[in-house]
Formats: C-alpha cells, sequence, structure tokens
C-alpha cells in the first residue's frame, strides 16, 4: 500500500519501501510481540497502558528493549503521518538470525517495525460463531503467532460470519481479535484474565469506566450456555470499541439488539475516547 508512513529500525520510509530480511524469526518463527495503539482526532486513546503491555509481552519472551525509544518513535511515527483518526501497529522481534534455527543466538539484536494508518471508528453489528479455542497456552503474551485465530476467523468467514467467539470445553475465553461482555438486565459480565485470554486494553477501560458510572460488573468463569440467556453481547478491541453480537451462527441466543445497558456502555466508551 502506497502512502503509508512506516518505521523499521528506527529508519522511516513507506510501508511498500520497507524491506525485511526472510532471516527475521517474526517471518520464520513468529518470535515477536505487537501492538495495535489507537488515536481519535490525533490524540491517543491509553497510550501508558499499551506501551506497559508491550513492555510486558517483551519481558516474557525475554526481550532487551528500550521502551522509552519505542515510545518516541510511536509518538513520532503518529506526528509524522499526519493521520487524523487511525491506529498504529508496532511490532518487536527477537532479530534476524544468520539461518534459521530454532536457537538463537545469544548477541541477536532486536527489530522492530511499525505503521501508522487511517481508521474510521465505527458501530459496528457482528455476526459470530462459537468455536473451540486452538490457540497455544500463553495467549496473555500479545504475540504474532496467530494461527489458531486465523483457522478459526477464516472459517467462520466462509460461513457469513464477522468474528468468533472462543471457548476451551464450553468455558469461554474470548474473541478471534477481541474480548468478549455479555449481560442481562442488571449486571455486565466477562471472563476474568487469565493465561488463555489477553489483557485488552479497551476492555481494561471499559470495566473501569462502567463501575464508576455504577453499573454492575462480575468478571469470572462462564460457559457458553451463559450466552443462550444473556440480554446482550458484545467485544471489544482496540479498533472495534464496543462491537454489538447480533447473532451467534451456532447457537440460539436470546439477544436484544440496542439493549439499554449495551446503549449505556457503549455511551461512555464514546463520550471517553472517541469525541
Amino acid at each position: 500500500m502506497k502512502n503509508i508512513l512506516a518505521v523499521y529500525n528506527g529508519s522511516f520510509d513507506f510501508l511498500d519501501k520497507i524491506k525485511i530480511s526472510p532471516l527475521s524469526r517474526a517471518y520464520t518463527f513468529s518470535d515477536s510481540v505487537y501492538e495495535v495503539i489507537p488515536f481519535y482526532n490525533s490524540k491517543i486513546i491509553a497510550f501508558d497502558e499499551h506501551i506497559a503491555r508491550l513492555e510486558k509481552s517483551c519481558e516474557a519472551l525475554s526481550f532487551s528493549i528500550k521502551i522509552l525509544d519505542i515510545s518516541n518513535e510511536i509518538l513520532e511515527l503518529i506526528t509524522k503521518s499526519k493521520v487524523q483518526h487511525g491506529y498504529i501497529y508496532y511490532q518487536v522481534t527477537r532479530g534476524i538470525d544468520n539461518l534459521r534455527s530454532h536457537m538463537f543466538d545469544k548477541d541477536i539484536s532486536i527489530e522492530t517495525f511499525g505503521y501508522a494508518v487511517e481508521h474510521i471508528f465505527k458501530s459496528q453489528s457482528l455476526k459470530v460463531m462459537l468455536c473451540e479455542d486452538l490457540r497455544w497456552q500463553r495467549c496473555d503474551i500479545k504475540s504474532t503467532s496467530l494461527l489458531g485465530n486465523i483457522m478459526s476467523m477464516n472459517d467462520a468467514k466462509n460461513l457469513g460470519c464477522d468474528e468468533v467467539i472462543m471457548h476451551k470445553n464450553k468455558i469461554i475465553t474470548e474473541g478471534g481479535a477481541s474480548n468478549i461482555f455479555f449481560a442481562t438486565d442488571e449486571c455486565v459480565y466477562t471472563p476474568h484474565l487469565s493465561k488463555n485470554i489477553l489483557p485488552g486494553i479497551t476492555r481494561e477501560l471499559l470495566i473501569k469506566d462502567i463501575k464508576k458510572a455504577g453499573i454492575k460488573v462480575e468478571e469470572g468463569i462462564f460457559s457458553i450456555d451463559d450466552l443462550i440467556e444473556a440480554k446482550s453481547i458484545w467485544l471489544t478491541s482496540s479498533t472495534k470499541g464496543l462491537a454489538q453480537v447480533v447473532e451467534i451462527k451456532n447457537q440460539e441466543t436470546n439477544i436484544q439488539i440496542d439493549h439499554e445497558l449495551f446503549v449505556k456502555c457503549d455511551k461512555i466508551f464514546k463520550d471517553n475516547y472517541l469525541t
């Protein structure tokens, strides 16, 4: 794609000009982590939280990074891009091997890459599919290793769906690229954090803000059967915001479109971050 500003190892250029080695461990092993950092009216949404999560992911893989340099590079990318509403994709890789090897050299140098792209933050209504969670056991690390997500989401796409809700032995984990919330008339529910769930930044912001507004929130362990009685279901992410589920293709539901509690939560989030 032309005219998308990018940065590779500290050097800025357009995305179609960036060249990356085929021996990058991101390419050969998915030995890399990433962040998607949204901004609206050129104002970054939850920058500190995104940077803290990136640093935590790097620590989990023993990447030695200079987080201040990375932070400044991301800020510079937004400024130079002149994009008003959009997001930053930023990736940190262990580095480039001399030759593909599972065991990396102790002196390997960190590789960084990112780009800024325009994005329209609009309300979405999603058709989803339930599927068994195929992913590895450290989904709390925001790794680029997303093959399980890709398999499930493209199976769903072929059936006319927009997203998936994953579960392990009928216990809900999360969406393919999102966290899940559901609600009754009195309470909002979401799976508690574990190694099977990414600590979503939008999830974190929403829980904090709706609790502050007096809405009851319960984090816990929930079955796919709990979704049958839910009055509202929605998915959250940095690019989706709050996206309402209108149909689960392979399960009956009692969803009420634009349920009062969803509308309240959506308004709180938009008022705080998308105005």
